[in-house]
């Protein structure tokens, strides 16, 4: 691989390892040390590969770097030394004696550690989303900003802010006890559920952006399961959800980059791999006697790859989402509910069911109640879209809209 491909590559992969094990070894309090420690990493390398090649063993050079800068940087800032001796069990005079522990039971730790802190009640959830991406998934401050659609400033911020706030509280990144994982377990799957999601229904362009955001949830979810203490039924579900999902990504979006409704959708564009890797995990979630919104989720994922149109299928979804609303209410799911409730009952009965939700300020409410008037009332179906045109902030989606409205349009002339 070329050197201007490999770095961005590595970067991707390698520098989340460094900087976790980094944050374990110097606390809290270092994040930016070891931030600091790591660029630099990859700004010699950028600067040595470009003139003497790129190494034999690429990854075993940036670690071997890594190592040493951490060193120089003990050797010259005594303070730093000082502050860090007790967390870093580093009592001797002579640096060489120190060593950064980049095995892979290590980084695995050290991220699984990072997990638990990040995912800290004391921040909100924005943040830990955009800290689970800077620090975990190695995506740089733009990109965070590309996936939030908001600009690089306010991520800034944001990581400011949620690291200041880390440090304030005292947490401290450590592997988490049984009992932290009994209690911290389902607000770091909810975060995992969050990141994906906003991969998933991201209203990004950049169909690359949206899929690394999945691979990246799929991937720290995999880690969760290499931990027998983590690796719990709602674990399995969520991952199960996460494959399901994913297998369909490539049929969603048209050459164009319109959204593709799921009726619409090229079947042969499925992922069935996937599919099955859903399946495996859905029937590992399926021990204990705890049903979380994960399996309710994973379980409605499942009978969406089943492309054939029953009232067996239907009415099975329409069951979970019942659970599904009365475990954990969200607009999104009752919506969603309302179109499988549409195949069960038929348009009419669906119509009077999504105008109790009334989520006036939802384009998805409006873009539904198009599709329910369709061919009921062609006219109320205009004015829906055209709401919900007016509500997006999708250019996709508002593509989608307007061939709607004038697919109507043209049919009532």
């Amino acid at each position: 691989m070329h050197e201007q491909a490999l770095i961005p590559n590595l970067f991707r992969t390698e520098y989340r390892k460094i900087v976790s094990v980094l944050c374990s070894t110097f606390g809290i309090d270092h994040i930016e040390i070891a931030e600091d420690i790591v660029s630099d990493t990859f700004l010699t390398a950028t600067e040595s590969w470009s003139i003497n090649g790129i190494p034999e063993n690429p990854t075993a050079w940036l670690y071997t770097v890594a190592k040493n800068k951490t060193k120089n940087h003990l050797k010259r800032d005594q303070l730093f030394q000082q502050k860090i001796s007790t967390e870093i069990k580093y009592t001797s005079s002579n640096t060489e004696e120190f060593d950064i522990d980049l095995s892979q039971k290590n980084i695995i730790d050290s991220q699984l550690a990072m997990m638990f802190t990040i995912c800290n009640p004391s921040i909100s959830k924005e943040s830990q989303i955009s800290l689970a991406l800077h620090l975990l998934c190695g995506f740089g401050t733009q990109e965070v900003a590309d996936a939030f659609l908001v600009n690089k400033e306010v991520v800034y911020k944001r990581l400011k802010r949620a690291k200041e706030k880390l440090k304030t509280e005292g947490i401290k990144i450590e592997q988490p006890s049984v009992s932290q994982i009994n209690s911290n377990l389902q607000t770091v799957l909810t975060t995992l559920y969050l990141l994906f999601s906003e991969g998933y229904y991201s209203t990004s362009q950049n169909a690359i952006l949206r899929k690394d955001l999945c691979e990246e949830a799929i991937r720290l979810t995999s880690l969760l399961l290499e931990n027998p203490m983590t690796n719990s039924p709602s674990t399995n579900a969520l991952l199960a959800m996460m494959y399901f999902h994913s297998s369909r990504f490539n049929a969603r979006i048209s050459e164009n980059g319109e959204n593709i409704l799921y009726e619409e959708q090229d079947d042969t564009l499925w992922d069935h791999a996937l599919i099955g890797k859903g399946i495996k995990f859905l029937n590992q979630s399926a021990f204990g006697n705890t049903l979380t919104k994960f399996h309710l989720e994973a379980a409605i994922a499942y009978w969406h790859t089943k492309k054939k149109d029953t009232g067996e299928k239907w009415e099975n979804i329409l069951q979970l989402y019942n659970q599904l609303l009365q475990i954990e209410y969200s607009p999104i799911a009752a919506l969603n509910r309302t179109f499988a409730f549409a195949k069960v009952r038929g348009k009419s009965a669906a119509i009077s069911e999504a105008e109790k939700l009334n989520l006036m300020d939802n384009p998805f409410y409006y873009s539904l109640l198009g599709h329910l008037y369709t061919d009921i009332n062609d006219v109320k179906a205009i004015e829906n879209f055209e709401k919900a045109l007016k509500l997006s902030n999708s250019s996709s989606v508002s593509c989608t809209l307007k061939k709607y409205i004038d697919q109507l349009t043209e049919k009532n002339q």
